[in-house]
Parts: C-alpha cells; sequence; structure tokens
C-alpha cells in the first residue's frame, strides 16, 4: 500500500521536461553541419599539439558523450520522477535542456555544428555532478571524466561560466527547498 501522496507531486513542481526528441533533433541538426570533421578541426584549434591519430580519437569520444546527453537526460528525468524528486530536480534539467535548445550559446551550434554542443553537453554533464552530491548519489555515474575531457576541449574560460550557470541554479534551487521546509515546519 503507498503511503498517503507518494505519488502525488508537489503544488508547483515542474512536470517532466518532454524536450528530449528536441535535444535528439538538435545532436542530428549539428552533426549534419559538418559532422567529424568540423569536430576534429575544432579540437585540432583546441589541441594544437595533438598528432593527428589523437583528433581523431578525441573527436570520436566527443561525440560520443555527445550522443549521451539524451540517455543522461531521460535517465535523470526518471530517477528524479522515481524518487519523487522533480521539484528539486526539474530546475536543473531544464535549465540544462533549454541551453541544449538555444541556438545560440557559448558555442554556437549553428556555425560551429558538433563542436558547438560541447558547451551543451558539459553544462549537462556538470548539472548531473551536482545532482549526485546529495546524501544518496543521484545517478551513481562517474561523471569524472566526461567533465573533464568536455573542460579541456571548451576552454577554461567556457567552462567557468557553464559552472557558475550550474552552481547557481543548485543554489537557487537549495534556497527554495529552504523556503519550503521552512514555511512546512510552522504550524498551519
Amino acid at each position: 500500500m503507498e503511503a498517503p501522496g507518494e505519488n502525488v507531486r508537489p503544488t508547483g513542481a515542474p512536470e517532466p521536461a518532454h524536450h528530449l526528441p528536441d535535444v535528439q533533433a538538435v545532436i542530428d541538426s549539428a552533426k549534419a553541419r559538418g559532422g567529424m570533421d568540423a569536430l576534429e578541426r575544432f579540437i585540432r584549434k583546441r589541441l594544437p599539439e595533438a598528432e593527428d591519430a589523437e583528433i581523431v580519437e578525441a573527436a570520436e569520444v566527443a561525440a560520443e558523450i555527445v550522443d549521451s546527453i539524451p540517455v543522461f537526460l531521460a535517465r535523470a528525468w526518471q530517477e528524479a520522477d522515481e524518487r519523487h524528486l522533480v521539484s528539486v530536480a526539474g530546475p536543473l534539467l531544464n535549465l540544462a535542456e533549454r541551453y541544449f535548445l538555444q541556438p545560440v550559446d557559448l558555442i554556437p551550434e549553428m556555425t560551429q555544428g558538433l563542436a558547438g554542443l560541447l558547451d551543451d553537453a558539459y553544462l549537462v554533464v556538470r548539472v548531473l555532478e551536482h545532482l549526485d552530491k546529495g546524501p544518496q548519489p543521484f545517478l551513481d555515474w562517474d561523471l569524472d571524466y566526461p567533465a573533464r575531457f568536455l573542460r579541456t576541449l571548451v576552454g577554461t574560460t567556457i567552462s567557468r561560466q557553464l559552472d557558475a550557470m550550474a552552481a547557481d541554479a543548485m543554489q537557487q534551487v537549495s534556497e527554495q527547498l529552504s523556503e519550503l521546509w521552512s514555511k512546512m515546519s510552522y504550524p498551519a
């Protein structure tokens, strides 16, 4: 038997986003605009000391991470829903999805093709890392390597901007939870 209110979404809690097909469409569109060649050119500029084989390998890893983003987001939404944490995780996941869907951002996919999704993928990974810092791991995935790898490709300036964006979103959610818990602690 379910506890009262166990499957009830809190008032004002965001519904799980349904932007995953749009995220996939952005990835497909970016691949169509230069694909791996554009990504390799971008990486060659970022890592001028790398040899051709290293550039190709880095591009393959980057493309694999970008291709995994819809799976990461779908799993995060599922976990948030199953744990009844959509009110906490939803705003963070919505931020990551909205950024991914913006055609013009720090590295625009409209002009950079697949390389333009590196910043978007980095933000998603950072948001998921923030969610994993709770008392119980959220997804319990090791996202350290993708985060470090993408940070290298997007550069220090962009990664710091995206880190701040993810941290600010987490801080806002934390403040909203504190207010909610404070209100709940007062007798009606």
